[in-house]
């Protein structure tokens, strides 16, 4: 089976050659045994905004696709990746050596085995101390919080729980399901907005708690500045959902969406 890892970068010379062999490192040993029947064919595409440090020769030495989008944004990023990735299933993570590359294989079995549409990983739930400074929290839990609050009625009635980790970015999903989201983020809430449509488009959705590492290399976010981005979107995205609910927008035909998803007759 193919699939794709997208790996947005800016500047991160110093972790992406680690962060891509410890991937194939993993993915090579998880192939005879999670997937002897059907092994993985990975792909991996680094969507790079235009490094300055090296960051995109590097990439390519280690064996992946480079793109370069000069346009800026976390989210602008990822849907460049998206519609250059080939693979039935993509996941997701950064070049900063921070999420969990290695687990990647295992949260893919998990997909297949339980008939999932999308995983995503929640950082929080075993959290390091050193993996985030006190600002990084307190704005991860003020969006948590507001999301719990503003979006119960919604997201609650279709899984039966809240999403626990808003900010995540490394998710696991089947590509099919891209033309049915509404994504429309080129910045940070772009991790907010593809869960929240996951979820409400009916596809069978899944928060798997992940292990969360220290950065490499000097922080890029502003905490201040993206947790605002961040709220201000959940703010309109919760307004946007209340209109589209009383035009019977959502869900779009959940189950057949999710059916259509993927072929249950599979075997991996």
């Amino acid at each position: 089976m193919r699939a794709t890892l997208i790996v947005p970068t800016l500047n991160e010379a110093e972790s992406i050659g680690h962060v891509l062999r410890s991937f194939r490192t993993a993915m090579a040993e998880a192939n005879p045994v999670l997937f002897p029947r059907d092994p993985f064919d990975w792909e991996i595409l680094v969507v790079d905004g235009a490094s300055t440090d090296g960051t995109a020769a590097i990439a390519e030495a280690e064996g992946a696709r480079v793109l370069v989008e000069r346009r800026r944004g976390y989210g602008r990023a990822y849907l460049t990746g998206f519609e250059a990735a080939t693979g039935e299933i993509i996941a997701t993570a950064d070049g900063d050596a921070t999420y969990p590359v290695a687990a990647i294989a295992p949260l893919v079995r998990r997909l297949l085995d339980d008939r999932l549409d999308f995983i995503s990983g929640d950082r929080l739930s075993a959290l390091d101390d050193r993996a985030m400074t006190t600002e990084h929290r307190v704005g991860n839990w003020v969006l948590n919080t507001f999301l719990r609050i503003a979006y119960s009625y919604y997201l609650q009635n279709v899984t039966g729980q809240m999403i626990r980790d808003s900010q995540s970015g490394m998710w696991i999903f089947r590509r099919s399901i891209l033309p049915i989201l509404k994504l429309t983020q080129a910045g940070m809430p772009l991790s907010e907005e593809i869960k929240i449509e996951a979820i409400l488009n009916g596809f069978r959705f899944a928060e798997v708690p992940i292990r969360y590492a220290e950065r490499w290399g000097a922080p890029k976010l502003s905490s201040w500045r993206d947790g605002r981005q961040n709220l201000l979107f959940l703010f309109r995205k919760r307004l946007e959902i209340a209109r589209r609910n009383a035009e019977h927008a959502f869900p779009i035909a959940p189950r057949a969406a999710a059916e259509a998803a993927h072929d249950p007759g599979r075997s991996v």
